[in-house]
């Protein structure tokens, strides 16, 4: 089984930025979402991104943004992809990877095998379906440490390439991909010592766990 790529999202501070290419993760993810304890301004991204440099992908979270906002964060730090974590349709999603040129990954949140199905509508519109946890009515739509069931999406054979998020940690992510064969997981609470700070040794162990899955 290939090696999962990794991505790392929540980054906020150089040095979680470089633990997680110690830790050979594929991608970091910066939350430009206000009301998560992990956002970081155009500002900071930009000093983050700068930093990442070649080194690691950089995958810019939002949530139900204006193009406003994504054209600010992408003069100010450019973004290897956009996420979409909230309503966006497909039509939407197809806009901004017009606009932008960047590759577009949707994130779903699952509940049922239903919440699965709408992927489909998303060809020709998305690059990567993350399928997530389906958070409470009123909470963060991610980032709190929810899981589902991974059988919903056990080695989905969908229109675009795909990943898994949701409740993932270093001690259940080796299950995950051997179970399902996610060709991408991404993690955020899950690599935390409290919410919005990153542990550089859960980073470690969360990364090197995915790799003895193979």
């Amino acid at each position: 089984m290939p090696t999962a790529a990794i991505k790392i999202c929540g980054i906020s501070t150089p040095t979680a930025v470089e633990a997680a290419i110690r830790a050979r993760a594929a991608h970091i993810g910066l939350v430009f979402f206000p009301q998560s304890p992990r956002a970081v301004t155009p500002a900071q991204a930009a000093a983050l991104s700068q930093q990442a440099g070649g080194r690691i992908g950089r995958v810019g979270l939002f949530v139900d943004a204006d193009d406003r906002l994504l054209g600010d964060v992408m003069a100010a730090a450019p973004l290897d992809a956009i996420q979409l974590h909230g309503a966006e349709t497909p039509e939407r999603a197809a806009s901004i990877r017009a606009r932008f040129g960047v590759p577009v990954w949707k994130a779903l949140a699952v509940a049922s095998a239903a919440d699965v199905r709408r992927a489909d509508a998303y060809a020709g519109a998305a690059d990567l379906i993350l399928f997530d946890a389906k958070t409470p009515k009123g909470t963060l739509p991610g980032g709190m440490g929810l899981s589902f069931d991974w059988t919903l999406v056990a080695h989905w054979k969908g229109p675009m390439a795909w990943g898994l998020a949701g409740g993932l940690d270093a001690g259940n992510v080796a299950d995950a991909i051997r179970l399902i064969g996610a060709p991408l997981v991404d993690t955020s609470s899950g690599v935390e010592s409290a919410p919005g700070f990153k542990d550089d040794t859960r980073i470690a162990a969360f990364c090197a766990a995915v790799r003895g899955a193979s």
